[in-house]
């Protein structure tokens, strides 16, 4: 097992940064980082995505882990990890993706929606999955593909919240990403940094009581 799925096995949430750049991308992260997330995935779509992402990898260094998300092809995957991602992550499958990540020892959770996608990334050489768009398939999809397909660990993307996270761990979710629960965009505005902390710490705080 590598050290980028043990982290997102313990600690089963992905913090999806996705349109924010600057001063406020920094404190916001900072912000989730202070409430217990240790996995913090940069957009590719981002404005200056390399550069946060290079300016993460140090300034989060020991206490959360960096990577690239909306990685669509090998051109953004070189990119990415030239930039110090620690991880891959996409919306769609490309096999030629997860080769690069397992040649690099980089590693790659490729979106996927169906029972046949779920298994050619999985015999492709990923460790995990990304299940999106889970908001539209909602958890009752999860749990049914789960069960004969339950050796292979899945992230569910889309629809989490403080009502729902505990369904989709409990449909068999071994992680879970979240983009705008976590990053609230009125508070960000308003400089509110605090709120994220403890917003976050919320999450944390009901993963960690369901292990």
């Amino acid at each position: 097992m590598s050290d980028m799925l043990d982290l997102l096995l313990r600690e089963r949430i992905v913090a999806i940064v996705r349109g924010l750049s600057g001063e406020a991308a920094d404190r916001a992260a900072e912000a989730l980082i202070d409430g217990g997330i240790r996995l913090v995935e940069v957009t590719m779509n981002t404005e200056g995505a390399l550069e946060t992402i290079s300016s993460w990898r140090k300034k989060f260094d020991g206490r959360a882990e960096i990577g690239a998300g909306t990685v669509l092809d090998i051109g953004m995957a070189r990119e990415a990890v030239a930039a110090g991602a620690r991880y891959l992550i996409s919306p769609n499958l490309d096999e030629e993706v997860i080769a690069f990540g397992a040649e690099r020892g980089i590693s790659v959770w490729p979106g996927v929606m169906t029972p046949t996608e779920i298994v050619r990334a999985w015999k492709a050489g990923a460790e995990a999955v990304k299940v999106f768009p889970m908001a539209s398939l909602g958890v009752n999809y999860l749990a049914e593909i789960r069960a004969p397909l339950n050796h292979i660990p899945m992230i569910a993307t889309g629809g989490v919240d403080l009502t729902t996270i505990r369904a989709y761990f409990e449909a068999g979710a071994v992680a879970v990403g979240m983009g705008s629960r976590l990053l609230n965009r009125d508070w960000i505005r308003a400089g509110d940094f605090g709120r994220l902390t403890e917003n976050a710490r919320r999450y944390v705080e009901i993963v960690r009581s369901l292990t």
